[in-house]
């Protein structure tokens, strides 16, 4: 599997267009906004989008999925149903992260811990990892050796747990439990900045102790 990151939204948001180098096919992870700017990643690659996958429910990393998705006629897998409050307060997140009025969806499909998703000939373990907002999950390529954390974990840094329902020691125990048994040396994209690895994170990162 190969990753290009498309950074979209004021705040820089990591959006990933996932390709299977084998078939061409393709998933789009949280695409935030600036559909525009993944459409045209999308044809430069030349792959057909399967699905759109969802980290978590805030609008920089869900707020385009709805005009994503009409426009490339594809299901949306992801968030965990625990989100859903997050979902349904598109409007109120609107004025609270200063968007545009964005349209509201209900994805096709919830998930949930040891689920997996698929497209073309790639395999994505589901990891519930709640903390940064309760439905948050990551993507896990054992294959290639990558992941997709969303807010949960940064280079130098962990989600945010300020927002509403947003919980500090939830997120600490999901890094703990369900990242940290991942290889050392498996790289992952954030939702912001920059890949970093688990070992590393583990070894440097002063928000985990």
């Amino acid at each position: 599997m190969r990753i290009r990151i498309i950074p979209v939204t004021p705040f820089q948001q990591n959006c990933t267009l996932l390709i299977c180098e084998k078939t061409h096919k393709a998933a789009v992870v949280d695409p935030g906004g600036d559909v525009a700017r993944i459409l045209a990643a999308i044809s430069e690659e030349q792959v057909t989008v399967e699905k759109i996958l969802i980290t978590h429910a805030h609008l920089d990393h869900a707020g385009g999925t709805q005009e994503l998705a009409q426009a490339l006629n594809v299901h949306i897998e992801g968030p965990h149903q625990d989100d859903i409050f997050w979902l349904e307060g598109f409007p109120m997140q609107s004025q609270m992260f200063g968007f545009p009025k964005v349209e509201q969806f209900t994805p096709d499909r919830w998930l949930k811990q040891d689920d997996k998703v698929s497209f073309g000939e790639v395999e994505l373990e589901v990891l519930h990892c709640p903390g940064h907002t309760p439905g948050h999950v990551v993507f896990v390529d054992h294959q290639s050796n990558q992941a997709l954390v969303g807010d949960v974990l940064f280079r130098g840094s962990i989600g945010r747990t300020d927002f509403p329902l947003g919980n500090h020691d939830q997120l600490i125990t999901a890094i703990k439990t369900k990242l940290w048994p991942l290889p050392d040396d498996m790289e992952f994209v954030s939702g912001h900045g920059p890949k970093s690895t688990f070992g590393k994170e583990k070894k440097t990162n002063p928000f985990i102790f």
